[in-house]
């Protein structure tokens, strides 16, 4: 079995382990759960080969049927695993059930959906002249490298993925250290499809950034599919610039819920509650800034505040835990930097949270929520993604100042827009500097059409028909033929 207590990587359709090994820790625990190969730069360059030797040599990028099959094929593999899918998870990533359920749940719709894509791609033809035709036609690029985040490891993967395989690329994907088990997992499913070539995927572990690096620099690469932080993303784009590749990026994001005061205040509350305590706010659409209107401020941010200082945080385990651990203790220590950072600014802690101190908890990395009131917009915990379970409080009068302060930030990954006015939230959504708007409600994602960001928070999209465009090069041809002499 692939899933022994050392997790190795998938490459070329063996089994690959490393001369270093890492510990794989449960979050919840800080207890150690197994090993993991640690990949370099010798198991990225022999994931390189394989997967540009199944490009080059195999059928895959010639046959659109293949692929569409292999998908759908995949995706009835994950859900015979779906459970174990949710457990790792839960072990691994620190998720409470319903989380990790909510997260494998798009991997099913993300396969098959691609699985329509796989035999979208038409070219176009038309006469062009007396005896002249022109084609254009559309071939996948080559290698993609993708490079997974640890905070929805499962989902994040297959959500670029699926559209490189649609497209007829082969991928090489580096999986993070955090996530091994289930990169070991996702590893066994796809050795349990037997149309998927050998070499078409492969898998890396690395908690350190060299094969990302070789990736990313590689000409044998053509295209980056990278899911992560903005400051990452940066270095990804500037190094993908010097041979002119493809690079998609979704980035960090600081989303906002806007609400009026003609709101639905009771589903305004529960929601923005739930957007700052699921995935313990390691999320990139985690909805860190409430803005509310002067009228309902006082009354919902006292009820806010009841509800975040009543949140039980505890482990996967327990079924009464209402957030689950961050990542690891470093985390809970960067976080509270942030907040303390905040407060000696000027920020007024109405929830102090902070670092549980519970006996029970004292082995994971538990962090209670945190509400803080704001009045300048300058503060870094308003400007930079938090990626924990902080919340911020500003106070707006009008339409223009609500969509002022949302706006007033590098990031433009996602918003939500509160109100039961039949015109302002489509008035509203338009001026927002956002890829996902989502209207009295909160990262309202559905996996058949678009998502990404605008400014800091990324370029291009996946998810939707446009996913696959990262993996696609156009190509004209054009023709003169002979007349009919007869």
């Amino acid at each position: 079995m692939a899933r022994e207590n050392t997790a190795r990587h998938w490459i070329d359709g063996e089994w690959v382990g490393s001369a270093r090994t890492s510990e794989s820790v449960d979050p919840a625990t800080g207890e150690t759960i197994g090993r993991y190969a640690e990949a370099g730069v010798e198991e990225g360059l022999r994931a390189v080969d394989a997967a540009a030797r199944a490009f080059t040599e195999g059928t895959w990028r010639l046959d659109p049927m293949l692929r569409a099959t292999t998908l759908s094929h995949l995706a009835d593999a994950y859900d015979r695993r779906m459970d174990e899918v949710i457990a790792t998870l839960c072990r691994e990533n620190g998720k409470l059930r319903h989380e990790a359920g909510f997260e494998a749940h798009f991997i099913l719709r993300a396969l098959r959906f691609a699985a329509g894509l796989a035999v979208l791609p038409h070219g176009r033809v038309a006469d062009t002249g007396p005896g002249r035709q022109a084609l254009s036609i559309r071939q996948p690029v080559g290698v993609a490298g993708i490079v997974v985040p640890w905070n929805s490891p499962a989902y994040l993967c297959i959500r670029a993925l699926a559209p490189a395989l649609a497209a007829g690329c082969t991928a090489v994907v580096k999986m993070p250290g955090q996530a091994a088990r289930t990169a070991a997992l996702m590893s066994e499913i796809l050795a349990s499809v037997p149309e998927l070539p050998r070499g078409v995927v492969n898998v890396v572990i690395e908690s350190g950034s060299d094969v990302a690096r070789l990736l990313v620099e590689s000409p044998r690469v053509p295209v980056i599919s990278f899911t992560g932080s903005t400051a990452t993303g940066r270095l990804v784009a500037q190094a993908a610039a010097a041979r002119f590749k493809r690079v998609g990026l979704e980035l960090g994001g600081k989303t906002p819920h806007l609400v009026f005061a003609d709101a639905d205040l009771d589903a305004a509350l529960d929601t923005a509650v739930q957007s700052c305590t699921v995935f313990a706010g390691q999320f990139c659409m985690t909805g860190s800034r409430v803005l509310l209107q002067r009228e309902i401020a006082d009354e919902f941010t006292g009820a806010l505040a009841r509800r975040l200082e009543s949140v039980r945080p505890g482990p996967a385990a327990d079924p009464d835990s209402q957030i689950g651990p961050l990542i690891d203790k470093a985390a809970v220590a960067r976080v509270d930097a942030a907040v303390q950072a905040a407060i000696a600014a000027g920020a007024e802690p109405i929830v102090r949270g902070g670092p549980s101190t519970r006996p029970e908890l004292a082995g994971g990395a538990f962090y209670h929520p945190t509400l803080l009131a704001v009045a300048d917009s300058s503060l870094p915990i308003v400007q930079e993604e938090t990626f924990g379970p902080v919340q911020t409080v500003q106070v707006f009068d009008t339409e223009a100042e609500a969509v002022a302060l949302a706006n007033d930030t590098e990031y433009g990954l996602s918003a939500c827009v509160w109100s039961r006015d039949a015109d302002r939230p489509m008035r509203v959504a338009r001026q927002l500097d956002a890829g996902l708007v989502s209207v009295n409600s909160w990262a309202n994602l559905t996996v058949e059409f678009e998502e990404g960001g605008f400014k800091s928070s990324g370029v291009g999209r996946l998810g939707g028909p446009a996913s696959i465009e990262d993996f696609l090069e156009y190509k004209q041809i054009t023709q003169d033929y002979a007349p009919h002499r007869g």
